[in-house]
């Protein structure tokens, strides 16, 4: 994947607690009328040119006021140049001409919906995930890219459509041994997840904080299909253990009977009787018992 270049950087803005700023502006609003009663009353004409610029400049420091939440920034910027990002809290000043746009720090949820992609085999698979992410750079989320929130969505799908095709579903002959799978290994899957939406979402200056898949199924074309096959393999591995169960019992038989000296076999009547054994240790049905009369031999 291509790397982003860096085309902005948060720096800190030239802002100040607003509360002083605040009583000053409410101080030189009073003033004005008080210098208006003066001169009204005879106090000099010389106090009627400070009372507009007096006015003015209380009305300038309050407009210069804007509040912050915990966990939030505002971007100033003069003119359209950007210049610096305020991460105060409570009643802030900053230069009344600029203009400050508000912007949440706070982790954010993103569910994305199960997106139907193809894993490592070709097969259709249904896979959703949930990502946990927060703005890490304040500047490079509101100039880097057009609408971050929409970015990180879009990123997120392309990254799990690239994920899923990274990973086989589910185990099998045909891949090599301590594969990792969508379904077998969800640590290391997550992890992967993670690593490659930092990295896609590192050109709009979000950070990821967790991600996990939160849907995995085979689409409903082949789920049946699978399902079956899913069937046949557990059928075989659980037959597999029972012949390895049954032909140890077997031998713990054949070595019990012959210490004992209970019975002596020959060789055509050991194999009747590991056959009749592994027959009533494998079969699905109970064994029918059947009383023999005669011999092998006739």
């Amino acid at each position: 994947m291509a790397t982003t270049q860096l085309r902005s950087q948060e720096r800190a803005a030239h802002a100040r607690n607003g509360y002083p700023m605040a009583a000053l502006g409410i101080a030189l609003l009073l003033a004005g009328p008080l210098l208006g009663i003066l001169v009204a009353r005879g106090g000099g004409l010389a106090l009627v040119v400070p009372i507009p610029f007096t006015v003015a400049g209380g009305v300038l420091l309050l407009v210069g006021l804007y509040m912050l939440q915990p966990n939030e920034a505002a971007n100033l910027t003069l003119f359209g140049a950007y210049t610096g990002t305020d991460r105060g809290e409570g009643l802030r000043w900053a230069n009344p001409l600029a203009r400050k746009a508000r912007l949440s720090l706070r982790s954010r949820n993103l569910n994305v919906s199960p997106l139907k992609v193809n894993d490592l085999r070709g097969n259709p698979v249904e896979i959703g995930a949930v990502v946990v992410w927060r703005v890490r750079d304040a500047a490079q989320a509101a100039f880097d890219v057009d609408d971050y929130e929409l970015y990180v969505k879009v990123q997120a799908e392309a990254a799990i459509r690239h994920l899923a095709s990274m990973y086989a579903y589910d185990d099998g002959d045909d891949l090599p041994q301590g594969a990792h799978t969508l379904r077998g290994g969800l640590d290391v899957v997550s992890a992967s997840l993670r690593d490659e939406l930092q990295a896609r979402f590192a050109a709009a200056g979000v950070e990821v904080e967790d991600a996990k898949l939160s849907h995995l199924a085979y689409a409903p074309e082949i789920a049946q299909v699978m399902l079956r096959r899913q069937q046949a393999e557990a059928i075989v591995s659980a037959r597999h253990k029972i012949v390895q169960g049954a032909v140890g019992m077997v031998e713990a038989a054949l070595n019990s009977l012959s210490e004992r000296q209970v019975v002596h076999l020959d060789d055509e009547r050991k194999a009747s009787m590991v056959s009749n054994l592994l027959v009533v240790l494998c079969a699905d049905r109970e064994a029918q018992p059947v009383i023999n009369t005669g011999t092998l031999y006739g």
